[in-house]
């Protein structure tokens, strides 16, 4: 077995060492910059046919360790897989569709947000934005990408002074924070999350935006139905929506648009036409360890549904390199604050969110996945919409 792994090796020409329990050693005969330390046999058999997936459970349950640079242990991932994610893939998502009821969101939302506050502090930016950030040139800081970020969706929104302006998955409040501050909205968030709850509330009575801002618990599927709003934002909650629920989100985000209204729908699809998940095992350990029921949908799937439900999208904007960008910075940020990580979630956790980050950014980086703002309208019985003729609001 160790000689069938050191010729694989071999012939892939990976700079990968592999590092057995009993201190036995094999590598590709390149100069190493990964090592991989396997501590049992069936750690090593994996290694004969490998998914990425499988790697990254094993390295997460620590029957595996790896070295190097993350990206360096990313690449050799892949090459050590040699192609077989697409056809694996297709197949994985024939098994199963994911149900949504209320309770089990709720449960896969806490799951992934209430790790602590704390935590999520280690590595976010100062406003605790849980998306991508915005960059216009490299040397942008997360911080400034974020605030670029924020003001980009309420310049392309037209929030306007007085609107009631609703927010489907607030996260820690920054964006009806930002859209209360600098537009003068009337925000309303709705999350599922303990924590983003407290917090927000918390930070809205400090800045004393009381007065302009409700955050409340509460499912997308139980606003009322009276409720009405100018401007509707979803930011990073639609792919925990599920395929077949699409339909009944978007017939709800539509209902509770005034005639006039404007959404923009900001989330990760797949660059997939058959609308599967990250292959290669990959949606397995994520629905495992990280987002359990999330799914993912081409965006051609996302503007069919919206025009189903009545929703007229008029603009279309990939934010795929950014997302690379923010998740690189954000796996930097966790890296450089791996001691303080550990004492707040423990070893496996660490792992976890490092290995989901960093395979996430290697995904958009390689167009396995997409991010895609979406700006659709509710038009008025005429069909006019007071939508700007132009775009100049949004770059101006």
């Amino acid at each position: 077995m160790k000689n069938l792994i050191g010729n694989k090796l071999k012939g892939l020409k990976l700079p990968v060492r592999v590092v057995f329990w009993d201190g036995d050693a094999v590598d590709g005969g390149m100069d190493v910059k990964v090592q991989l330390t396997v501590k049992s046999l069936r750690a090593a058999l994996l290694l004969l046919r490998p998914t990425l997936g499988k790697i990254a459970k094993a390295y997460v349950e620590g029957t595996l360790d790896i070295v190097g640079d993350v990206r360096d242990i990313l690449r050799c991932g892949e090459d050590l897989v040699a192609g077989d994610s697409s056809t694996y893939q297709r197949r994985l998502s024939l098994l199963k569709w994911w149900k949504h009821t209320r309770p089990a969101d709720r449960r896969s939302i806490q799951h992934h947000y209430d790790v602590g506050n704390d935590f999520y502090s280690l590595w976010l930016d100062h406003n605790r934005v849980y998306s991508c950030g915005y960059f216009a040139k490299d040397s942008d800081s997360l911080d400034v990408a974020q605030e670029r970020k924020l003001d980009h969706i309420c310049r392309k929104l037209n929030l306007k002074a007085g609107e009631k302006f609703l927010d489907i998955g607030c996260g820690w409040g920054g964006l009806v924070i930002w859209a209360a501050k600098n537009y003068g909205v009337h925000a309303t968030g709705i999350t599922l999350s303990d924590e983003q709850l407290a917090f927000s509330r918390n930070r809205i009575k400090q800045l004393g935006l009381q007065d302009k801002i409700e955050v409340r618990l509460m499912d997308y599927r139980d606003l009322p139905s009276d409720s009405q709003y100018d401007k509707i934002a979803s930011v990073g909650m639609f792919e925990h929506v599920g395929r077949l629920n699409l339909p009944q989100y978007f017939s709800k985000i539509y209902s509770l648009l005034k005639p006039g209204g404007v959404v923009m729908n900001h989330g990760i699809t797949t660059n997939s036409l058959d609308d599967h998940a990250l292959g290669s095992d990959i949606g397995r350990f994520v629905d495992e360890y990280v987002f359990p029921g999330g799914e993912l949908v081409h965006l051609s799937s996302v503007i069919q549904e919206m025009a189903s439900q009545g929703i007229e999208v008029w603009d279309a904007e990939s934010l795929r390199p950014h997302y690379a960008k923010t998740l690189w910075e954000w796996v930097k940020r966790l890296e450089g604050a791996s001691e303080q990580a550990r004492e707040l979630v423990g070893e496996k956790r660490f792992r976890i969110w490092k290995i989901y980050m960093a395979g996430s950014a290697h995904a958009f980086d390689r167009g396995w996945i997409s991010i895609f703002q979406i700006l659709g309208v509710k038009p008025f019985q005429t069909g006019a919409t007071p939508y700007p003729m132009t775009r100049e609001h949004v770059y101006a």
